[in-house]
């Protein structure tokens, strides 16, 4: 069986957006994409689940203005290699895969901004003290396991499922369906300009960066980040937009519940990707943030 078909720079990074300020190095055993754009404090700027920089497009270099930004795109994702050990997909694995990065790259993030499962990333990091953050943004983070996937079975079950390169290609070749991409984005709750869903559209068709969200997905588990909340000592800002359906606002309440310190702010006008549907309100969060924690 032929690998599964991925981004390739000289195609579809031709026009890829903040292409200027990219680079590949290799780090941990994995050839990475980063983008690095600004001067100031230290920022590291994580996606999530399925996505890439490419999601950052306006918001990393309106940061640039006070921060060093360093945004990756995930194993896997976008145009950084997947590890061939399943197990580096897991949350402590990639977590320890941008532990390389960091240490590779000589960074030590002063703030850290996380959307979904990279919030997720980013406070595992924060709470095992591989960075030490002054201040840790979660931008409508998934930091809790949803309630039918707390059952210890849940990955044991889908897990081989989810890993099979034919679910890959067949989830791929099914956005091509009438509808079924609009469904997806349906269910973000957030509306994009034609160049994001453009870009979202070619990702969710591309064979490799579906199977490295699957399996991101099947191997999640999001138990130990709740039972190991209670002690972050960083600060937390949790954003989040009050038309998401993928993460219910909600769940920041639970969030608080467990770090009674955390602060947060909802958009009324916004879904789970708030920060493509306003990057200059994201922006502002930010950096109000990071001046109130000193970071700025």
């Amino acid at each position: 069986m032929t690998a599964l078909r991925a981004l390739s720079w000289d195609v579809e990074g031709r026009d890829w957006p903040n292409r200027e300020v990219s680079d590949f190095p290799l780090a941990g055993g994995l050839r990475w994409h980063v983008q690095r754009s600004g001067r100031g404090p230290s920022m590291l700027l994580l996606h999530g689940t399925g996505a890439s920089t490419h999601s950052f497009r306006d918001l990393l270099p309106a940061l640039g203005g006070h921060f060093d930004v360093l945004a990756p795109d995930l194993p896997g994702h976008g145009f950084t290699a997947r590890p061939d050990d399943p197990q580096a997909m897991s949350l402590p694995g990639m977590a320890a895969a941008l532990k390389e990065l960091l240490r590779t790259l000589g960074v030590a993030p002063r703030i850290v901004v996380g959307h979904s499962a990279g919030a997720a990333l980013l406070l595992r990091l924060a709470l095992d003290a591989v960075v030490e953050p002054a201040a840790i943004v979660s931008l409508n983070g998934a930091l809790l396991p949803l309630a039918g996937l707390r059952h210890p079975m849940f990955s044991s079950l889908v897990r081989g499922l989810v890993g099979a390169d034919w679910v890959a290609r067949r989830f791929a070749a099914g956005m091509d369906e009438p509808g079924a991409f609009e469904r997806l984005m349906r269910g973000t709750g957030s509306s994009l300009d034609a160049r994001g869903v453009a870009l979202y559209r070619h990702l969710s068709s591309t064979p490799a960066q579906v199977g490295a969200a699957l399996a991101m997905m099947g191997r999640w588990d999001l138990r130990p980040i709740e039972r190991d909340l209670p002690r972050l000592i960083a600060p937390l800002l949790l954003v989040i937009g009050a038309r998401d359906r993928m993460i219910l606002p909600g769940e920041a309440v639970k969030v608080r519940a467990l770090v009674p310190s955390a602060r947060i702010e909802q958009i009324a006008d916004a879904g789970h990707l708030a920060h493509e549907e306003q990057p200059d309100r994201i922006k502002a969060l930010i950096e109000d943030f990071a001046r109130h924690h000193g970071v700025v």
